[in-house]
């Protein structure tokens, strides 16, 4: 049986229906905590930007995430989610507050990448990247941050990448978006730290979640020319430890990072890559 050190707690996620904040919310449901996920549906009336590269996840899978979470034992709200709009960060916030109680875990998933050069990057898309991935991480924390300072109590994790500090020729806006939670994260770490709010981020190598594998399959096809399948067998087998990092394990250390014995665990950039550098 899972050890409940969570129990009474309340998480919020982004980007929670699928991938690595599917993972997270899991985590947090199986220590015992409410969760609220929010996550941009296919249905939505945001538009996707030429040559943006997104999991969009549908009604039903973000329904199915729901259940999984409540399979746990615990009560979870699922919301429609677009962190580029100011109003429904505010109103997802509003739904979990309103249903399970104050946020006392915020954990930041949601993002979007696109291959292009600088010297041909459209300026629209480099301008989405940069909006879901920091201003969209920085919304979001700014509805639950007063809250958690006040109580003296709340965890923050965010998604970067090892992107943050290697730079590929053909992501400039997701190496700097991903850079810029960082240190938008260190930040918020020294703000809250008189209150024993942390405040850190997980920076993965390449994870096998649909989203990843979507990416590294439109690189090996577009730049590579090879088979999605083949590329992602060779990425397996020059990583030190021969595989992909897996989504669990980034739902487990975030689990960890909420921890009451965590609390001095703050401003931290913590790399989960299987000895890789990307």
């Amino acid at each position: 049986m899972k050890e409940k050190f969570l129990t009474g707690r309340v998480a919020m996620v982004t980007g929670g229906a699928s991938g690595m904040g599917r993972a997270m919310a899991l985590a947090f449901a199986e220590a015992g905590a409410h969760v609220g996920i929010g996550s941009l549906l296919q249905q939505s009336t945001s538009t996707k930007a030429d040559g943006e590269l997104v999991n969009r996840p549908g009604q039903e899978e973000l329904d199915r995430t729901k259940g999984e979470i409540e399979a746990l034992g615990v009560t979870c709200v699922a919301v429609d989610l677009d962190v580029c709009d100011v109003d429904s960060v505010k109103n997802f916030h509003k739904v979990v507050v309103d249903t399970l109680g104050p946020v006392d875990i915020l954990a930041n998933a949601a993002g979007i990448t696109a291959e292009h050069l600088t010297v041909d990057h459209p300026e629209a898309l480099w301008l989405k990247v940069m909006d879901v991935n920091t201003n969209g991480t920085f919304r979001a924390t700014r509805e639950v941050l007063p809250g958690m300072v006040e109580r003296g109590w709340g965890r923050i994790v965010n998604i970067a990448s090892t992107a943050a500090s290697v730079g590929a020729p053909m992501s400039p806006a997701y190496c700097a978006s991903k850079a810029a939670v960082v240190g938008f994260t260190k930040a918020v770490a020294q703000e809250g730290a008189p209150a024993m709010v942390t405040a850190n981020t997980i920076s993965p190598g390449w994870v096998e979640t649909t989203f990843g594998r979507e990416w590294l399959t439109d690189i090996a096809e577009k730049q590579m020319h090879k088979k999605g399948d083949e590329f992602i067998d060779e990425q397996k087998a020059e990583n030190p430890q021969k595989r992909l990092i897996q989504p669990k394990e980034i739902g487990a250390m975030a689990a960890h990072l909420c921890r009451d014995e965590a609390v001095g665990i703050t401003g931290q950039d913590i790399t989960i890559s299987a000895g890789s550098m990307w």
